[in-house]
């Protein structure tokens, strides 16, 4: 079981208070530690650092370090940069592991993140390189309530709009609140007059009548929505709809989805860069250069008293190795990958890279022949969600009104439906998404144009999408894994405790490189 579900099941049985709580001590959403930008004045005449992975955390070690004076070079498995950060467009071709090779068919302008896809408000070390580099941001809609909320054994399998569930969920338990603080039921627990004031807030806050019921009527219809939307002229009269009924409503879980929205890390407002999230790495790619050595697969990596040495294959030159040295190294590479190559740290770095899987996840683009969400449906950006296993729609959150094709988010696949997912061919991925879809949306067969699907665990550069830190192995072997092992530290999200994020490269390499900093003034001796 992922996090992420972990997570949603605390949220469907506790609420969003203490599914907070809980990915407070997971680690999953505390508060960005970043503070500004990192201070490396002084660095040693000639000291020298070599990067490994052009990710994030490679490319914010590679910046800075860069311009403190270090020489810095950046070996990249990848013909481009960025890792996970990673935008798929028209013409890419991508391989994975099997050789199953894809290539991306969407229209000019399209594109679909493979890995991260919105950037919250208070991650600032990320939003300040975007700032830094010029990556412009538009605002990601995360929350709409004009999406479904579907349940395939709820309601004849029939999709719910999200604000009418929201609408009725509130409104009925704000009816039996009232009930109970009419019925002198809370006397012990709340005064006279704050019960006047509670029961003037249920009405508002659950759209009651005046006899404090939840009803069909305009109170909850200007909520949840109507049968017919008032209009003008003769036939301008609305027609309001039927709230569901509590029991059904409880029964269905969908009132699991309705605090997604309130979580710490997807809270308005959230960012994503125009154009893709692929523009943040190919922002710092630019801003680089000739400091990145692209296509350079780390076959080792050794280090001795007086630097570190890694060689690599060249990918375009099959057999061919070289080496790379340098005074310090700054690892990104990820734990599921990094694990593999011969590294001569001792036993505490290497039992931590060790103790870290990582978790599956696939996901899947579809590009569609137009935008039907929009012009049937009303749906402008947000996320529709399903207890199928594609897990999500989520829809474009920019090119509203486009007259050509649209692309969705067709699926954000997790645990063991994602393994699943993964032991199919990237086509039968993408067959499985339109099925799915089209039971909450029947326009997917007639609409579908083509399609991609990204499965992390045969993702060549990661082997899965991010660290899956247990409690326990956190407090046995994460101060290991991020502290010196002579000449090399370790930095990326899987060395922090903004996992799955990347404010977690960013403030992890930050603080990689600060601790660097300090050792290089002092001759080594700091730890």
């Amino acid at each position: 079981m992922t996090r992420r579900q972990l997570l949603r099941m605390i949220g469907l049985g506790a609420g969003s208070a203490a599914m907070y709580q809980a990915m407070s001590s997971l680690g999953f959403a505390a508060e960005s530690n970043y503070r500004g930008p990192v201070s490396l004045s002084g660095a040693p005449k000639g000291s020298s650092v070599l990067i490994l992975g052009a990710g994030i955390a490679g490319m914010v070690a590679a910046y800075e370090l860069r311009k403190a004076g270090y020489k810095v070079q950046v070996l990249e498995y990848n013909a481009r940069a960025g890792g996970r950060n990673w935008s798929l467009r028209g013409g890419d071709r991508y391989t994975e592991l099997g050789g199953a090779s894809q290539e991306c068919r969407f229209d000019p302008g399209l594109y679909i993140n493979p890995g991260p896809w919105r950037l919250p408000y208070h991650h600032r070390g990320i939003l300040s390189y975007c700032k830094l580099l010029g990556v412009p941001l538009e605002a990601f809609v995360q929350v709409n309530n004009n999406a479904w909320l579907h349940n395939s054994q709820a309601f004849d399998g029939k999709p719910q709009r999200f604000r009418a569930v929201k609408a009725d969920y509130h409104g009925h338990v704000a009816e039996l609140l009232a009930k109970a603080t009419q019925g002198s039921r809370l006397d012990a627990l709340v005064s006279h007059e704050d019960q006047e004031k509670l029961l003037a807030s249920l009405r508002d806050w659950g759209a009651l009548d005046k006899n404090y019921a939840y009803v069909k009527g305009g109170l909850s219809n200007s909520r949840r929505g109507y049968e017919r939307d008032p209009g003008g002229g003769l036939g301008g009269r609305p027609v309001f709809s039927e709230p569901l009924r509590l029991h059904d409503l409880l029964d269905s879980g969908l009132w699991g989805a309705l605090p997604l929205g309130d979580d710490y890390d997807m809270q308005t407002t959230l960012f994503q860069p125009v154009g893709g999230m692929g523009m943040i790495g190919q922002a710092f790619a630019r801003e680089l250069g000739p400091l990145i050595r692209y296509n350079a697969r780390v076959v080792d990596i050794h280090q001795d008293e007086h630097g570190v040495r890694a060689t690599f294959e060249d990918a375009t030159a099959p057999g061919s190795r070289q080496g790379a040295v340098a005074d310090w190294c700054v690892c990104t590479i990820p734990l599921s990958i990094l694990g593999q190559i011969p590294m001569n740290v001792g036993a505490p770095m290497a039992e931590a890279i060790a103790a870290v899987p990582y978790a599956p996840a696939v996901k899947i683009g579809l590009q569609f022949k137009r935008r039907f969400w929009e012009e049937d449906e009303q749906i402008y950006g947000g996320i529709s969600y399903t207890d199928l296993p594609i897990g999500v729609i989520g829809y474009p959150s920019t090119g509203y009104h486009g007259s050509g094709k649209g692309v969705l988010l067709g699926g954000y696949v997790w645990g063991l439906d994602a393994m699943e997912f993964t032991a199919m061919t990237p086509q039968q991925r993408v067959a499985k998404a339109v099925e799915y879809g089209s039971r909450i949306h029947p326009q997917y067969p007639a609409e579908f144009d083509n399609g991609v699907a990204v499965a992390w665990h045969r993702s060549p550069f990661t082997m899965g999408c991010f660290g899956m830190w247990t409690e326990a192995a956190r407090a046995r072997h994460y101060d290991n894994l991020c502290r010196f092992d002579g000449r090399i530290v370790l930095a990326g999200e899987h060395a922090s405790y903004i996992p799955a994020w990347q404010e977690g490269a960013v403030t992890s390499a930050l603080d990689a490189i600060g601790r660097l900093h300090q050792r290089a003034v002092a001759g080594g001796s700091v730890a």
